[in-house]
C-alpha cells in the first residue's frame, strides 16, 4: 500500500498534518477524526469512574449529603437560647420578700425556661455540687433579706455561678437582672410642687417610691476562664478521635485491601484474641496523643495546677477510657467495610456529627430539643464533660465518676459487637 500523500513521520512517532497535497477539506475530514478518537478515550476514562462513583453509596452520600448536615449542625450548634439548666435555691429566709423572690423565680422556670431549681438546704452541699459540675449556678438568700427589704438596708441576694462557662452563666445572670428590676419596680419621680403630702399618702409610702436598693451579689467560683481554655477538653477529644479514625478506622481497611489481614487468620488467634488485639493498640495510640495534647495545649492554654498529682491520675484515666471508646465505636463501623474509600468518606460526616454537637465549642443547654437528643447519645459530650470538670474547676472523682461510667459501659457494648460481626475469614 502506497505511503499517504500529505503525512510526515515525526521524531515522537506520531504523525502531523503537512500543507503537500492535501485539500483544506481532506485536512479537516482528518482533524476531525483525529479529534473524535481522542475524545472516545478520553469518554471511556470518565464513564469508567463514573461506574466506580455510582457503585459506591457511601462515597456518594458523603459528597452530597455531607455539606448539608454539616449547614444544619452547625447552624443551631451556636447562638442558641440557654435554657433548662440546673439552679440550685438555697432560702434561708422564707418571708414575705423572700416568697416574692422565689415567685419571681418560678416565673423565669415557666418562660423562657432558662433554669429549672433545685431547693438546696444548706449552703456549702449547694456550693459542693457546683463545683463538681452538677449545677450551673446557686442563689442563696440570705436569712435578713425581708427585714432589710422592709428596713430598706441594702439587702442583697447572692448569686454564685460557675464561670467556667460564660455562655451559660451570662444567659442565667441575665434573667437575674430582669428579677431585679421586677423586684424593685419602676421608681416614681418626687411629688410635684404644688401637691398634696396628704392627698397621695399612700403613694408616698409605697415601695415604688424607694430607690432600687435590692443588689443581685455576683460571685464567680473560679478565677476568669478565657476560651481557649473552654475550647482546650474538645481539642483533646478531637486528636483521639483522629487517631483512632486513622489507627483503627483508615489502617484496618488499608490492611485488608492490601492482603495484610490473611497473615493475621493464618495464626491461631480467635476472634476474641484480634478484636482484643486490635483494639487495644489502637486505644495505646490514642491516649499517647490524647496526653501529648492534654500537656502541651494545658501549657500553652495556661491551665493551674496541671501537674498535681491526683488531677494527672484522673486525666490519664479519662484518656484511656476515651481511647477505649473511640477505638471500640471505629473498629465497630468498619469491621464489615472492605473498600478503602469508606473511612475517608464519612471522615468529615463523623467529626460534625460528633464533635459540634457535644458541647466542646458552645454549651448543650443552647441546642434545640433535637440536636439535644443527638448530645446525649453522643460520646464526645461526655468525654468533654469530664475534661473541662478537670482541667477548668475544682474537683476530683464525683466530677468524671458518671462520665467515667457511661464510656466503659459504651465501650463494653461496643467490643461485644465487634466480636459478634468480626468474620475470621477473607
Amino acid at each position: 500500500m502506497p505511503p499517504l500523500t500529505g503525512l510526515r513521520k515525526t521524531g515522537s512517532d506520531e504523525k502531523e498534518f503537512v500543507d503537500e497535497g492535501l485539500t483544506p477539506d481532506t485536512r479537516f475530514r482528518l482533524a476531525a477524526g483525529e479529534i473524535e478518537m481522542k475524545f472516545y478515550r478520553i469518554w471511556a476514562l470518565i464513564e469508567r469512574d463514573m461506574r466506580k462513583f455510582f457503585r459506591n453509596p457511601a462515597l456518594m452520600m458523603a459528597s452530597m449529603i455531607f455539606p448539608l448536615v454539616q449547614l444544619v449542625v452547625l447552624g443551631y450548634a451556636f447562638g442558641g437560647k440557654i435554657t433548662k439548666v440546673r439552679v440550685a435555691l438555697v432560702d434561708k429566709d422564707t418571708g414575705t420578700q423572700a416568697r416574692q423572690v422565689r415567685a419571681g423565680l418560678n416565673a423565669i422556670v415557666e418562660n423562657p425556661e432558662t433554669f429549672h431549681l433545685t431547693e438546696y438546704a444548706d449552703l456549702p452541699e449547694a456550693v459542693t455540687d457546683l463545683k463538681a459540675g452538677f449545677l450551673k449556678a446557686v442563689i442563696f438568700i440570705p436569712p435578713d433579706y425581708s427585714q432589710r427589704v422592709l428596713r430598706n438596708e441594702n439587702p442583697r441576694i447572692a448569686f454564685i455561678e460557675d464561670n467556667t462557662d460564660t455562655f451559660t452563666s451570662s444567659g442565667i445572670f441575665e434573667r437575674m437582672q430582669q428579677l431585679q428590676n421586677s423586684l424593685n419596680g419602676p421608681v416614681l419621680p418626687p411629688l410635684e410642687s404644688g401637691e398634696s403630702p396628704a392627698a397621695n399618702l399612700a403613694g408616698l409610702f409605697s415601695p415604688n417610691r424607694l430607690p432600687a436598693s435590692i443588689e443581685i451579689q455576683t460571685v464567680e467560683v473560679y478565677p476568669y476562664i478565657d476560651y481557649i481554655k473552654y475550647l482546650l477538653a474538645g481539642s483533646i477529644s478531637l486528636s483521639i478521635f483522629v487517631t483512632a479514625m486513622i489507627g483503627g478506622g483508615i489502617t484496618f481497611i488499608d490492611d485488608k485491601a492490601r492482603g495484610l489481614h490473611e497473615g493475621y487468620l493464618s495464626t491461631p488467634l480467635s476472634k476474641v484474641d484480634l478484636v482484643l488485639g486490635l483494639i487495644g493498640s489502637g486505644a495505646l495510640k490514642g491516649l499517647m496523643a490524647g496526653f501529648i495534647i492534654t500537656v502541651i495545649g494545658g501549657l500553652i492554654a495556661g491551665i493551674p495546677q496541671l501537674w498535681e498529682p491526683a488531677r494527672l491520675v484522673y486525666l490519664v484515666v479519662v484518656l484511656a477510657v476515651t481511647s477505649l471508646a473511640m477505638i471500640s465505636m471505629m473498629f465497630l463501623l468498619m469491621v464489615r467495610v472492605s473498600d478503602p474509600l469508606v473511612p475517608r468518606a464519612i471522615f468529615g460526616v463523623l467529626n460534625t456529627l460528633l464533635f459540634f454537637p457535644s458541647g466542646a465549642v458552645y454549651p448543650t443547654a443552647g441546642f434545640p430539643v433535637w440536636l439535644r437528643a443527638m448530645s446525649i447519645v453522643d460520646p464526645f459530650t461526655y468525654v468533654v464533660d469530664a475534661l473541662k470538670n478537670l482541667l477548668l474547676k475544682d474537683t476530683g472523682f464525683a466530677g468524671i465518676g458518671l462520665d467515667l461510667a457511661i464510656l466503659t459501659s459504651f465501650s463494653a457494648v461496643l467490643i461485644t459487637a465487634c466480636i459478634l460481626l468480626f468474620k475470621r475469614q477473607i
